[in-house]
């Protein structure tokens, strides 16, 4: 039942990453994006992994250290817990990036591989976009600048 739930986990997050990486214009997938509630089914399944380990999980966060963590994940469940806590904040930063990228206009075309490489390697493609999103806030700043610079009326202040 442990890997029917580690697998579980991931394929109940999918529906949403298929729907911001292959339908980024779609409204149903900008609503479902905007809903933190999206995390809850693999939360779920963090809770029902975590519950048999709670001892085990409670040592490894109480009084982290790698060989608590390390006791941790060589049980089943454990890892299990784990990895469902992974997917499902894995997910909400992906939702956080889709938004943030339509609210900037970043193409799909860029925001979509960056999704991919989020359920791969979410820590490299989130520092990935934060230096994505800060040049496109710049470029916004500055084009905003410009634009409220030509519209000044002469002889104006």
């Amino acid at each position: 039942m442990t890997g029917f739930l580690f697998e579980f986990s991931f394929w109940l997050a999918a529906p949403v990453w298929l729907l911001m990486i292959f339908a980024p214009g779609w409204r149903y997938t900008e609503r479902v994006a905007a809903s933190p509630l999206t995390v809850v089914p693999v939360l779920l399944v963090h809770l029902s992994l975590a519950a048999p380990v709670f001892p085990e999980l409670w040592a490894a966060v109480s009084r982290p250290d790698i060989d608590t963590f390390r006791d941790l994940a060589v049980l089943a469940n454990g890892a299990g817990a784990v990895w469902a806590q992974v997917i499902a904040w894995d997910l909400l930063i992906g939702q956080w990036m889709y938004r943030e990228a339509r609210r900037l206009r970043i193409s799909a075309r860029v925001t979509g591989p960056l999704l991919v490489m989020t359920v791969l390697l979410s820590p490299l493609a989130v520092l990935v976009f934060l230096g994505l999103r800060a040049v496109r806030l710049r470029r916004s700043a500055r084009s905003g600048a410009e634009w409220r610079a030509a519209a000044r009326i002469p002889g104006r202040a």
